[in-house]
């Protein structure tokens, strides 16, 4: 057997409700952090870097996330290895596949094999998924469509289902067995489920795959060409598209690609034609897809009780708790989940623990910033943290990394105060530029042009008082920025 070489394809994307609120709209799911402090994009990167013979991989993410994307990999020393398709919105996995296919295409290497991971995936035995990988990029180095099944351990109604039919490659050392996909089944019901466990021909569908860019753009003429129709131009008006290592996708281009899986446009047609291989993994796998999955990440005393941060547990039986910046105490409870932040407490039984999405449902149509943004919220320059806000005021920290700089902008209906408390800020005030020293301050008044500039080595950070009848984050009128976010 001779592995074809792949190109990672990171997608990054979702919002990661079930796990609210640790992951919200703006920081989801691949950035919150784990028990070990990494978060799973760091992780992600990281496996895929690891296989024999790669070099580069490329992430397809939101606009939004890429600055965040960014500084994940490079923490983990993974910058420059990195390439990306940036997506003003989302559009889900199959437009996100065909991007990445005809880009690859555009790049000389329709051969290669595509390696599709999602970013929020959790897997701890590295070698076992690189044999899997071995097996997977050669089936589709011979033109299949391969995806990744995982053995059941349990009745799961949370997760799809494929069906495998005669075997294509018997399992081989440490190589795992690959079969043709019969059938996709959707998530089933729980006596579904118990049934395709004690079946044994039954995996998890784990949403990744691997497939020549080639045969994959030839899967998408044939059972999804409106797909690939609403791409082509896209990928056809992006400038530099030999060269360039960040690329951006025009809105309303993308406005026209139908939202859809890629099970739904491409894997599950082309089973019924035969054309997908499964490899049943034999690696440990998990989709992190609620706070049951979190838990399980974190080791359990006598009575069951798991959790991180500081915690007190009387008479407390299987519960979780994560404790953010202060103790938490649980006393004569069992059966719970409980997630404290800075901003929002999550009580819930551990049985109920899928409908924390409705939660974050709730939070959207009241137009609660909770469901979206931390208290903490990061930004390319850096970060703020609202401390205090009530009718007519908002209290925010401040912190500028060293040679950042946010936006030149105006405020119709603010005025800010800024003190500094660490560093010297660059300012721009107006028509007048200056430095604002430790224990110094400057107003803005309300429709005036303004910058906060760090020209330092060290962090800068400011407290800003904000004056109004309105404070949202909507009123930045924004006229020169050095991270994209002045349209052109």
């Amino acid at each position: 057997m001779k592995p074809t070489p792949v190109v990672p394809m990171i997608l990054s994307g979702g919002a990661g409700t079930r796990l609210w609120p640790l992951s919200r709209e703006a920081a989801p799911k691949p950035f919150m952090p784990l028990p070990d402090g990494e978060t799973l994009l760091a992780k992600t990167a990281h496996r895929a870097l690891a296989l024999d013979g790669v070099g580069t991989f490329l992430t397809i993410t939101n606009r939004e996330y890429y600055f965040h994307t960014r500084d994940t990999y490079a923490a983990g020393g993974h910058e420059s290895s990195a390439l990306y398709l940036l997506e003003p919105f989302g559009r889900n996995t199959a437009p996100a596949v065909a991007l990445g296919a005809l880009y690859a295409q555009a790049k000389g290497l329709g051969d290669r094999v595509l390696l599709v991971l999602p970013a929020d995936h959790l897997i701890g035995d590295q070698q076992a998924f690189a044999d899997a990988v071995a097996r997977a990029s050669s089936l589709a180095g011979r033109g299949l469509l391969v995806t990744f099944g995982i053995t059941p351990t349990h009745p799961e109604t949370g997760f799809g289902y494929i069906e495998c039919g005669a075997a294509i490659e018997r399992a081989d050392g440490n190589m795992p067995a690959a079969y043709r996909a019969r059938r996709f089944v959707e998530k089933p019901a729980l006596s579904t489920a118990s049934d395709y466990v004690a079946d044994g021909h039954y995996v998890w569908n784990s949403g990744m795959f691997a497939f020549k860019a080639d045969v994959v753009v030839e899967a998408f003429a044939k059972h999804a060409p409106g797909v690939l129709a609403a791409v082509k131009p896209i990928v056809q008006s992006i400038p530099d598209i030999d060269s360039a290592t960040i690329l951006e996708i025009d809105a309303a281009h993308f406005a026209a690609v139908p939202d859809i899986s890629i099970d739904y446009a491409i894997m599950e047609r082309a089973a019924e034609a035969g054309d997908v291989a499964v490899v049943r993994g034999r690696f440990d796998w998990s989709d992190v897809g609620s706070w049951q999955a979190v838990a399980a990440l974190a080791t359990a005393d006598d009575d069951g009780n798991r959790g991180q941060g500081e915690r007190v547990s009387i008479a407390t039986r299987e519960t979780y708790v994560h404790a953010a910046d202060r103790i938490v105490a649980t006393v004569g409870v069992e059966n719970l989940v409980i997630v404290d932040t800075p901003d929002a407490v999550l009580v819930a039984h551990r049985d109920h623990v899928q409908r924390v999405k409705d939660v974050v449902g709730e939070l959207k149509a009241r137009g609660h910033d909770a469901y979206k943004l931390h208290r903490t919220v990061a930004r390319p320059w850096g970060t703020y943290t609202n401390l205090e806000e009530a009718p007519g005021f908002k209290i925010k920290r401040i912190e500028v990394r060293p040679g950042a700089a946010l936006s030149l902008q105006l405020h119709h209906r603010r005025s800010e105060h800024w003190v500094v408390v660490r560093g010297v800020a660059h300012v721009t005030n107006g028509e007048r530029e200056f430095d604002v020293h430790e224990n110094e301050s400057t107003y803005i008044p309300v429709e005036t042009k303004h910058r906060l500039e760090n020209r330092q080595r060290e962090p800068l950070v400011i407290i800003e008082v904000q004056c109004g009848d309105y404070l949202g984050e909507d009123d930045i009128v924004r006229f020169d920025d050095r991270y994209g976010r002045v349209p052109a």
